[in-house]
């Protein structure tokens, strides 16, 4: 695809907004706090209209949940989500509008899994899953080269878990499920337990412990359902020193021998740092998926 595409890395709090092309180049970028839909999607248009307003394409790699049937008359739009304002909000079409080129809109953990298996570290691999540990979590999985989809995008962060001995009066922290993956393992919930967040506190803090268990426990899961060649752990609970050896650790040990491959091998970090996200609403330009 030749031209310049727009990128958007659409997060809770903020919105990175880019330019880019085929060869994976991001010519520029910027910042803009996510605030409210009328306030931020107009501020990402006008930004990309100052850049030149030519684009062949247009990415967006989204926080959700998200309609992505296109035949629904809601497609593109955030659906129901804790994030305030933004529940039903328009989230494709106004860059349509703007700029009267194809829209190609995903979650941003989908795009994320699928950059990264193009081009990062699930690359050459038959099948890689993104999973993000951060303010929530969320995963998107890649088999033979396409996205899994059913009646919408994946929802792995909201899975229900065993509990940790050590964490059984924690009633969870997911405003819908309590205690599901999300409600155990993301960054509010360590916070809400233990008044800090899991890199802050010390090495021998019992929370590395239970946090690695939980981690450990979906990768198994994940695992027994799809035996991807990659799990691949980002997100910002994942750039905890030590996390991704503890996880490790107890990923073999519950899987006690039991799937394909290697674990050092299958549970790996991200490879493409800082412009995953861009570079996911990019891929998402291109397919497959």
């Amino acid at each position: 695809m030749d031209g310049k595409i727009a990128l958007i890395e659409a997060g809770g709090t903020k919105f990175i907004v880019g330019v880019g092309d085929a060869t994976r180049q991001i010519h520029a970028r910027t910042r803009i706090d996510t605030t409210r839909p009328d306030e931020t999607i107009p501020a990402a248009v006008d930004w990309l209209r100052a850049q030149g307003g030519e684009y062949v394409a247009v990415g967006i790699a989204s926080f959700g949940p998200l309609d992505l049937d296109r035949a629904s008359p809601t497609w593109g739009h955030i659906t129901r989500t804790t994030k305030p304002h933004w529940s039903d909000a328009d989230i494709a079409r106004p860059f349509a509008r703007a700029f009267g080129c194809p829209v190609m809109i995903d979650t941003d953990v989908n795009g994320a899994a699928l950059a990264e298996w193009k081009w990062g570290a699930g690359q050459g691999m038959n099948s890689a899953l993104y999973l993000t540990v951060g303010t929530g979590i969320g995963g998107g999985a890649v088999v033979g080269g396409r996205l899994i989809r059913g009646l919408s995008h994946p929802e792995m962060g909201h899975i229900r878990m065993p509990r940790h001995p050590a964490d059984a009066g924690f009633a969870g922290h997911c405003p819908f499920h309590g205690d599901c993956l999300e409600g155990l393992a993301a960054g509010p919930s360590i916070l809400a337990r233990w008044g800090a967040s899991l890199s802050d506190l010390p090495d021998d803090h019992i929370g590395h412990q239970v946090i690695a268990w939980y981690l450990a426990q979906a990768a198994q899961t994940f695992q027994a359902i799809l035996e991807p060649a990659r799990i691949i752990l980002g997100g910002g609970v994942m750039a905890t020193p030590g996390l991704l050896d503890r996880v490790r650790l107890e990923a073999a040990t519950a899987a006690a021998g039991y799937f394909a491959g290697n674990v050092a091998e299958i549970l790996v970090a991200p490879a493409l740092g800082e412009n995953t996200g861009l570079l996911g609403a990019l891929a998402l330009t291109e397919g497959p998926g």
